[in-house]
């Protein structure tokens, strides 16, 4: 068919178009332009590509709070390391300097323990307040948190306050707003809820 038009084309004169010469040559052509008409050339059914679903991009705390993982360690890894603002830094701070030796469930549980101070009403309203109200946590000095050693353990404190403030694993030590060493309790009436390593955590 290609070659049938090319010979048509190349034999036709440029500016006659419309005029048709009947000539015995340009009739075989034309016969062969006929068949290639509209009305006889077979319609092919187009092929249906698959088209794959297109999953939405999110933010990594977004991503946190969507996806299920079978373990809080694969939640941890899921994390990136960066310290992006103020309450996390100062929530994995708190993590890092009270429970760096702890397990993962421990550590959480204490993220768990200052997000829920924060929420309660009882204690000031926000995470780094939460951490630098005096006399609540040994390790802050003149109200604020010591330097740290941006090492493998505070990249764990980071990821883990992630999944604390994205709320990606529930905590063995729920509505906890204390914690303590086994061989001390805390100054006030409290409810013993979990104890995780080295830790007791009440409400």
């Amino acid at each position: 068919m290609t070659f049938s038009l090319a010979g048509l084309l190349g034999n036709s004169a440029p500016g006659k178009a419309t005029g048709l010469d009947r000539s015995t040559t340009n009739l075989t052509a034309l016969a062969n332009l006929n068949a290639l008409s509209p009305q006889n050339v077979p319609q092919i059914a187009p092929v249906a590509t698959p088209v794959a679903a297109v999953e939405p991009v999110a933010t990594n705390a977004a991503t946190a709070e969507a996806e299920e993982f079978d373990t809080l360690a694969q939640a941890v890894a899921a994390q990136d390391s960066a310290a992006a603002d103020d309450a996390l830094q100062c929530l994995a701070g708190a993590i890092y300097f009270e429970s760096k030796g702890e397990p993962l469930t421990g550590q959480l549980a204490v993220a768990e323990v200052i997000i829920n101070r924060a929420k309660s009403g009882r204690f000031p309203a926000d995470v780094c307040a939460v951490v630098k109200q005096r006399g609540q946590f040994s390790f802050v000095r003149g109200g604020q948190i010591p330097t740290i050693n941006a090492g493998t353990a505070y990249r764990t404190a980071i990821a883990v306050a992630k999944v604390a403030l994205a709320d990606a694993w529930n905590s063995p030590a729920e509505k906890a707003l204390y914690f303590n060493t086994a061989d001390r309790r805390p100054s006030v009436r409290a409810v013993k809820v979990a104890s995780i390593g080295n830790h007791v955590f009440y409400r």
